[in-house]
């Protein structure tokens, strides 16, 4: 599948498709009552509640998480994904389109998660709010079931996921690069609460917080909107996103697929993994524009 979004209208019309494996990627994420409140939960007793026929469970929270890892939402290594995957009834000639339950940023977490191992999967532009907006039809209960898998390819692809030590040398300025964190203003600016253990960002970091990229109905904005919202084509190479958790971001980075750009990089362990550490830096306050 060469198309990045798909439409419900797109959804609807190829569902008989044999080789269509379509993914709720959703996970309860609460909102931090207090710093270093971080509450995960799993998505499927709300996929079991509403999911689009069809539509299996994609477990971000652990069969897609590597549990070694001293963060949450880590990419596991290929043989792990390869199981997992193909548990979904993903095999070499599917077509899988991802969606989530609330803002787009689980879906697009999962779709750089399968571009990052030669994967070709698409988000569906709005997702459950937009079909159910739409009056198509939605199922519950775990009825739904994956079909047959066949053999699976993965190959890790280079010049997805940045390491600690490369967004140390962008932040020091002592490596070419623009560090861009995709969380909201206020936790940017530490004058809010963070599930993380320090407030704040990684310094010489650019803010563009990932929900302005989406409209009223979960949709992306349009192209030359996103290129506006997003103000990064006078930006030289390469761009690190990050956010808390690498999931903002990664909506982030489907943004900039859809602009074209691909000097694009992902700091799988974000805030979470940087702000753990006392030794590497923080900093409050605003970013210039």
């Amino acid at each position: 599948m060469s198309a990045l979004l798909v439409d419900i209208a797109w959804l609807a019309a190829h569902a008989q498709d044999e080789n269509l494996v379509v993914l709720d990627a959703t996970v309860d994420l609460r909102a931090p009552q207090f710093d270093g409140d971080y509450q995960a939960y799993s998505g499927e007793p709300g996929w079991q509640a509403e999911h689009l026929p069809g539509a299996l469970h994609a477990d971000l929270l652990e069969r897609l998480h590597n549990q070694e890892a001293d963060y949450s939402f880590a990419m596991p290594a290929l043989p792990q994904l390869n199981q997992a995957l193909q548990a979904l009834g993903i095999n070499d000639h599917s077509h899988v389109v991802i969606y989530d339950r609330t803002d787009g940023f689980w879906a697009a977490r999962l779709w750089w998660m399968l571009r990052s191992v030669g994967l070709q999967p698409a988000l569906l532009d709005g997702g459950l709010k937009a079909w159910r907006l739409a009056g198509l039809p939605l199922a519950n209960g775990t009825s739904a079931s994956a079909t047959t898998s066949g053999a699976l390819t993965l190959q890790a692809q280079p010049g997805y996921w940045a390491t600690l030590a490369q967004v140390q040398a962008v932040s020091q300025q002592s490596a070419p690069g623009h560090l861009i964190c995709a969380l909201s203003a206020a936790v940017f600016e530490g004058t809010t609460a963070t599930r993380y253990s320090r407030r704040g960002h990684i310094p010489n970091s650019l803010n563009r917080p990932a929900r302005a990229l989406f409209d009223d109905s979960g949709r992306y904005l349009p192209i030359d909107t996103l290129r506006s919202t997003l103000g990064v084509d006078h930006l030289p190479q390469p761009l690190l996103l990050y956010c808390g958790g690498g999931i903002s971001a990664a909506a982030t980075a489907f943004a900039l697929a859809l602009l074209g750009r691909h000097d694009v990089t992902l700091f799988d362990g974000s805030l979470q993994q940087w702000s753990a550490d006392p030794a590497l830096p923080m900093t409050t306050g605003a970013a210039p524009a």
